[in-house]
């Protein structure tokens, strides 16, 4: 796996529509583990998809060197497909079993090919990431969103690829599903580009590539050094900004005075040629107002350049756009009852007498639990879409929103404007543009479709129509929301769960995220139970 590369040529890619992506973007990946880092919206996931070849260039190159493997952030995947199908050994596994049988047919043989031992490897990869006890013929309608990543990761591990496209892979992953990931990685020995937001998977990287402004910067290093990096540029950044403000205090002073110059020297030279013929004191008159031109223009010139100085140093340092947001209509009182569940059942997901939940005035509540333990089904009956089996649901009378994770609240063909005033159809016209702004939707961005919208920006979209309809929702239920987020996003995510007085639960495996959103009852859905605990221990 030594030469194992990705090289990128005077890269360009736009839209059908003529937006451009990327423009003469040059950069090499090599050997080891490189962690994509950039805002949502820059191109990280068009980028890997272009290495994958899933788009074409509209100029430049691509070149990988090494066999291919590529996990993408939405697995395109039917839930009629077997787990069998995911992994492409279908037909192997198949003319497998006709020989078992007896069917000698050379057809057979010809697709089995040299994967005679196919099944085998095919399950150590699925045990290896947890899945050892998932059959190769069942159906992914069966399976959790964690699992499918999973599956997904070992269809391409059976690859035996030298060069591994992961984009957002711990999405969904629950624990210890994480750690398996982290394991497959740190073993990892070709070339691995990686975008992620999950801060522990990222300081297992050896480089960070930083994706800014059209232009890949690599760091060497993981994340913290690249963190620490940053800092140390933005500490620089700020002695330059001081530096370029003094500049420019002292050009303008400087500029001030010798204008008070010139016009003394001017008043000056009025009395002292009093006595000169007229024409001797027009060419006097013209060669100081001359020099005082040259002057004032080289002071201007001068003043220019340090305020032209002072915009650069304080573009360098502008902060990443933040939410501002108040909104005092989702507020509820304390004590007051949201839901209230009692022996809710489904299937045989939830054991014994099922499970039983009360949720009261402003709780904030993280709900955890490995992959496949039904924690997205409980949301759904909390948010009233899913009847229990069995078991007595009663709610307030406010609104319940429920984000789930695939974001699919809104309509896609739609702007955020069109979601927003379809949302809140009474909202005045101003008030919904400023809601907009405040969400980081201005000017051509509150136009776009949702559809062409990053996966930050979605979700953004998606809590701005939530938060800001009519009524307002006292209830909100939120599963895996960090999903596809860059870590701004996340923040910005947290500063509008912040701004959020009803009771939410939130359903999520990013410790972090938990901790900064002020959880204040912590329930675990295991073996069909769900019982009161505290904050889990993290991944490191």
């Amino acid at each position: 796996m030594s030469k194992a590369s990705i090289v990128c040529t005077g890269l360009s890619f736009s839209w059908p529509d003529g937006t451009p992506v990327f423009d003469d973007l040059t950069f090499t990946v090599g050997t080891g583990r490189t962690g994509l880092v950039a805002p949502n919206g820059a191109g990280k996931s068009t980028l890997l998809k272009l290495v994958a070849g899933e788009h074409r260039p509209t100029g430049g190159s691509v070149t990988v060197d090494g066999v291919l493997g590529y996990l993408p952030q939405a697995l395109p995947l039917s839930g009629d497909l077997t787990v069998a199908d995911v992994l492409e050994i279908a037909p192997v596994v198949r003319a497998l079993a006709a020989i078992e049988s007896g069917d000698a047919s050379e057809e057979h043989f010809t697709v089995i090919g040299t994967d005679w031992d196919v099944e085998e490897r095919a399950r150590a990869e699925l045990s290896r990431l947890g899945l050892g006890d998932v059959a190769l013929d069942r159906r992914l309608g069966s399976l959790s969103g964690g699992q499918i990543v999973s599956l997904g990761l070992a269809a391409q591990l059976l690859k035996a690829p030298s060069v591994l496209l992961l984009d957002e892979p711990t999405n969904n992953l629950d624990r210890d599903a994480r750690r398996r990931l982290l394991a497959v990685l740190d073993d990892w020995s070709g070339c691995l580009l990686l975008v992620s937001h999950d801060r522990v998977l990222l300081d297992r990287m050896d480089r960070i590539a930083e994706l800014d402004h059209g232009q890949v910067r690599m760091f060497g290093g993981n994340f913290a050094e690249y963190e620490a990096a940053k800092r140390a540029a933005r500490d620089v950044a700020e002695r330059q900004l001081r530096s370029a403000e003094q500049d420019l205090k002292r050009e303008k002073r400087e500029l001030q005075q010798a204008r008070e110059r010139a016009a003394r020297r001017a008043s000056t030279g009025a009395r002292t040629n009093a006595d000169i013929p007229r024409i001797i004191q027009g060419g006097l008159k013209r060669r100081a107002q001359e020099s005082a031109g040259r002057a004032n223009e080289l002071h201007s010139q001068r003043l220019e350049a340090a305020r032209a100085r002072v915009d650069e140093a304080d573009r360098a340092l502008r902060e990443d756009d933040t939410l501002a947001l108040s909104l005092p209509d989702t507020t509820v009182p304390a004590g007051r009852t949201v839901f209230d569940g009692e022996r809710l059942r489904v299937r045989d997901l939830f054991a014994g007498d099922g499970v039983t939940l009360t949720i009261r005035g402003p709780e904030r509540i993280a709900l955890t639990g490995a992959n496949g333990t039904g924690k997205s089904t409980l949301l759904r009956i909390l948010g009233g879409l899913l009847e229990p089996d069995g078991g007595r649901t009663a709610r307030a009378d406010g609104r319940v929103a429920y984000l789930s994770q695939r974001l699919d609240l809104l309509d896609l063909d739609r702007s955020t404007l069109e979601n927003l005033r379809a949302f809140a159809p009474r909202m005045p016209a101003s008030d919904m543009m400023h809601q907009l702004a405040r969400f980081l939707f201005r000017a051509e961005r509150a136009h776009l479709p949702v559809g062409a919208l990053s996966g930050g920006e979605r979700l953004r979209a998606t809590l701005l129509c939530v938060l800001c309809a009519e009524p307002a929702p006292q209830l909100l239920l939120l599963d895996e929301p960090t999903n596809n987020l860059d870590l701004t996003s996340v923040a910005q995510l947290e500063r509008a769960l912040d701004a959020y007085r009803g009771a939410f639960v939130v359903v999520s495996h990013d410790d972090r995220f938990l901790a900064e959103i002020g959880v204040q009852r912590w329930l675990l859905l295991a073996d069909g139970r769900l019982t009161e605990t505290g904050p889990p221990a993290a991944v490191s």
